[in-house]
């Protein structure tokens, strides 16, 4: 597939944004519902968190309608979510603004004068947990759910996605100033989820080397089992289809960009985050350092899902 980088945009930015919102729900439930032992996040930080986690998401989110052929009308793709992951998608982005505009609200209310119920913060984190995990989970089922593109229909797709997601916001909230406690399990949270994320992504190059486009021409052509001949090419130049759906990318150079990204969204975060534990006087800046290298790795991570994507429509082409 043609890799655009407005949809690369969108699901990178849009990704780390909705997993920061993931983890600040996680502590709000945990240092709000009671839990004894739950890492302490200031007030000034959680708010913080969420207004760049929901600047992310919305720029990711922006930038997604700069790929529409008319994007005016892409509130239209609200009205299918019965049958649609694309619209499942939009609805979910939507909703995840309201536990985290709640959370907003609760914070700009926390006054001994105005008190709200204790139980506020932590069912409004626990619904910005689910919604923003659901949201991601939608993303990757844009593309696992395409049967004509066999890579993308790998059991490893919305899990990578998660991970990416995951990983992406812990660095984030590490990097948030304040955020000591918070910050040093953010520490962890990366050392953790870098190495295990490498695998998952490792695990699924390995896949779709070994099998790249598992059907023949008698699949792609609606004939199952049998082995049509072609008798004349079907264009004599480059079409729409070729372009889009037939990006080749070398193999020499696919190596080469997978070890890049590999390092950028594993190697490189795990080594910083490692770092941040044992110097946790700079956890802020390490890993403020640890998000812009899983940021753009996960840039190159995502750029290869969508070059090395082959559709089969390109079987007959």
């Amino acid at each position: 597939m043609h890799p655009a980088f407005s949809v690369i945009f969108f699901t990178v930015l849009s990704g780390a944004g909705y997993g920061l919102m993931a983890w600040l729900g996680a502590l709000a439930l945990l240092q709000h519902g009671g839990v004894d032992g739950a890492p302490e996040l200031p007030l000034r930080a959680l708010g913080l968190g969420l207004l760049i986690a929901l600047l992310a998401a919305s720029a990711g989110l922006l930038s997604s309608t700069a790929h529409l052929g008319k994007p005016l009308r892409a509130w239209r793709a609200f009205s299918q979510w019965r049958t649609s992951w694309l619209s499942r998608e939009g609805v979910m982005a939507v909703l995840t603004y309201a536990p985290a505009l709640a959370l907003l609200a609760w914070l700009l209310a926390a006054s001994p004068e105005r008190a709200l119920p204790p139980a506020w913060p932590a069912l409004a984190g626990a619904a910005l947990t689910l919604c923003a995990l659901l949201t991601v989970a939608c993303t990757a089922m844009i593309y696992a759910s395409l049967p004509p593109i066999p890579a993308w229909r790998h059991p490893l797709v919305v899990p990578v996605y998660l991970a990416f997601a995951l990983l992406s916001g812990a660095a984030l909230l590490g990097a948030l100033p304040g955020a000591f406690a918070a910050g040093h399990a953010a520490a962890w949270a990366v050392a953790l989820l870098a190495p295990l994320t490498g695998l998952l992504k490792w695990r699924y190059w390995l896949a779709i080397d070994r099998d790249p486009l598992p059907f023949s021409h008698g699949d792609a052509l609606g004939l199952p089992g049998r082995r049509p001949s072609v008798f004349e090419r079907p264009h004599t130049q480059d079409n729409y289809l070729t372009r889009e759906m037939g990006y080749v990318l070398a193999r020499k150079h696919a190596a080469k960009l997978r070890w890049i990204g590999a390092v950028l969204f594993a190697a490189v975060p795990l080594a910083l985050a490692l770092a941040a534990i044992a110097l946790p006087v700079a956890n802020a800046p390490l890993m403020a350092a640890a998000a812009l290298s899983v940021l753009l790795g996960a840039v190159v991570e995502r750029w290869l899902f969508f070059a090395q994507a082959r559709h089969l429509v390109t079987l007959y082409y």
